[in-house]
């Protein structure tokens, strides 16, 4: 204030810098406040130096021991605690007993003040408190320079990577408001381009977490430990997030989608899923690789069938629909609505390996890979798909992929690609997969993932396969009788069917009325069952030869 004193102003601009400064001044301020306590301890209770002493030796191995109460997890971290505890302790056990201006106690207590300040001055988690305690009394005029004003911070932890902060919205703004942000506040904190990280708090709308990583802990390649499941039933564990946890994702009963661009880590996902799906027992694997086997090859012992061709795909991908449709009919006459996979009748999951490539050159398959996708995940009949093109045109017009309740998002090289793999809107919410900079880094959604946490996939090398191919390959189980039966006694499930009845079908929708035929109606002109109608009007439609003018009903 202007009539304010000179000496009121100094006072607190100096008790402004001791507190900006506790932290760097903290072995200085423990050195006087030894002093007191000593001057007041000889001169009440010059006796009670015995319990100083004992209370010095307890906290001196609990703290080595234990790292209580600063919760202390590095080794180097809790001697330095101990040694300081042992020290100050000493010291004060002296200077009760003797009083601290007694002989060498003032110099054994500067020189203790220097000697242990020097590691403690230097020591990168203070100084990353204090840097977090600084943005923490600055956020409010960051906040209103990046556009939250009004937002404030309610706590702030550090940890092994950087730290991370609680912050509480002003009403009206979103997590959606921050994320839209996150370059500005990277600009406002003076961090390295995509350091900071926001995740929404799951209890409140108006609370988000905000992580900044000073050391980006996915920078290098983390080995897979090996296979952590031994049923279906058994979450998978894809990688690690940024904060240490495992990515855990269940593919019971669930069609999984893989995509990426090239050099992304798209195989590294794809391998620790199959080493996975290879140690348990109530899987059976087929495969699809149109790349003439060059991924799924080394896993050829673990798979029962392997397609490399596009004949081999649209056979491959029938009989998976003739054993759809034969666990379809048991489970109706028993009434049971889910299969559930044992060793004795196993799930049945096929990986596909680049689909596009499939749609592409098997355009016959596409029909059974719909089909499957539509009706298989409660008859456990799955579908893994990989891609590098998530297109529309490629996934087939969306109708497979709105089925993949498992989404696995590396890096892509265009904004609009997170969408076409995760779903529409998820670029805006956060799903940043655009900036991912290294391969095997992804965004998971799934259930219990359904927020934008950056994880890095396991690294499967040539040996893990290997060795895993080898430990698994004879232990793996065979289809269940019904679903073997479906294929051996069912060929015209497995056959491309008569020349004749594709004719009838065409001339059938060519000459329907403008509201189209029914099914029944052309189960009835062709002879063929429902199965092959519904998979024949598909492909017609992806080809442009046919449309459906009403529910059910169809034409040329």
């Amino acid at each position: 204030m202007p009539d304010e004193p000179l000496l009121i102003t100094a006072l607190a601009a100096i008790g402004r810098a001791l507190f900006r400064y506790r932290s760097e001044l903290a072995p200085i301020n423990a050195g006087l406040t030894l002093a007191v306590a000593g001057l007041l301890l000889h001169h009440t209770h010059p006796h009670a130096w015995p319990m100083v002493a004992a209370a010095t030796v307890i906290t001196a191995l609990v703290a080595g021991l234990r790292g209580w109460p600063w919760g202390l997890s590095r080794s180097g971290e809790r001697i330095y605690a101990a040694t300081t505890t042992a020290v100050a302790g000493g010291w004060l056990t002296s200077a009760t007993a003797f009083g601290p201006g007694r002989s060498l106690l003032p110099t054994v207590l500067l020189a203790s003040v220097i000697a242990l300040g020097v590691p403690w001055w230097p020591h990168r988690r203070r100084r990353a408190r204090v840097r977090v305690d600084r943005v923490i009394h600055a956020w409010p005029d960051l906040a209103d320079t990046i556009g939250l004003d009004g937002s404030r911070v309610m706590s702030a932890v550090v940890d092994t990577w950087g730290w991370r902060a609680l912050m509480k919205l002003r009403p009206g703004q979103s997590v959606a408001d921050v994320v839209a942000r996150v370059p500005a506040i990277e600009s406002a904190l003076g961090t390295r381009p995509g350091a900071v990280r926001v995740e929404q708090d799951p209890a409140h709308s108006g609370r988000c977490t905000m992580r900044v990583l000073a050391v980006d802990p996915h920078a290098g390649a983390i080995l897979w430990p090996g296979p952590t499941a031994r049923s279906l039933a058994d979450p998978i564990e894809l990688g690690v997030f940024e904060d240490a946890t495992r990515v855990r994702v269940s593919f019971l009963r669930r069609h999984g989608l893989i995509g990426g661009t090239t050099d992304s880590g798209k195989s590294d996902v794809l391998n620790v899923v199959l080493g996975n799906l290879a140690a348990c027992n109530d899987v059976v694997l087929w495969g699809i690789d149109l790349k003439g086997g060059m991924e799924l090859r080394p896993w050829a012992p673990c798979l029962a069938r392997l397609a490399t061709t596009p004949e081999e795909a649209t056979r491959l991908l029938a009989d998976a629909v003739a054993v759809l449709d034969a666990r379809a009919n048991a489970a109706g006459h028993e009434n049971t609505r889910v299969w559930e996979p044992t060793p004795a009748a196993p799930a049945l999951v096929i990986v596909i390996d680049e689909y596009a490539e499939l749609a592409d050159t098997a355009p016959a398959a596409v029909p059974s890979a719909e089909s499957i996708a539509r009706r298989g995940r409660a008859l456990a009949v799955d579908l893994l798909a990989a891609t590098q093109r998530p297109t529309q045109k490629a996934m087939g017009g969306g109708a497979l992929r709105s089925q993949m309740s498992v989404r696995v998002c590396l890096r892509v090289r265009e904004r609009r690609d997170v969408d076409l793999i995760l779903d529409k809107g998820m670029l805006a919410d956060g799903w940043h997969a655009h900036t991912l900079d290294a391969p095997g880094k992804f965004y998971v959604f799934a259930d219990g993932h359904n927020h934008p946490r950056r994880a890095r996939a396991y690294l499967v090398d040539d040996d893990q396969v290997r060795e895993t191919v080898a430990r698994y390959a004879d232990h793996r189980p065979g289809l269940d009788p019904l679903s073997q039966a479906a294929i051996d006694h069912h060929p015209r499930a497995i056959e491309p069917p008569p020349k004749a009845a594709d004719e009838v079908l065409l001339t059938a929708l060519n000459e329907a009325p403008s509201d189209g035929l029914t099914i029944p109606e052309l189960i009835n002109a062709t002879g063929m069952r429902r199965t092959w109608i519904y998979d024949r009007l598909q492909a017609l439609a992806t080809g442009g030869k046919a449309r459906q003018v009403a529910r059910g009903r169809w034409r040329a």
